[in-house]
């Protein structure tokens, strides 16, 4: 699974890879307490890193499945 999260006043976004069985609603549920709580978020990525985002400071988060990249030539 993919998490993209946006940062005020930051041109970047940090850019995760979460394992596949990750609970979506508990980090969401997570997400949104960081956010209202003016805490921080700890992520556990799928290499065991931990990377915390101020909540006060997240302009934006995208959770998603990851997408498997196309091989060949393809017209759509």
């Amino acid at each position: 699974m993919d998490v993209r999260i946006g940062v005020t006043n930051t041109p970047r976004e940090i850019a995760l890879e979460l394992d596949d069985d990750t609970d979506v609603k508990a980090l969401k549920s997570d997400i949104e307490a960081a956010m209202t709580g003016n805490s921080v978020l700890w992520i556990t990525d799928k290499s065991e890193r931990q990377i915390g985002v101020s909540g006060e400071k997240i302009a934006y988060v995208e959770v998603g499945t990851a997408s498997k990249g196309r091989m060949g030539f393809a017209s759509d």
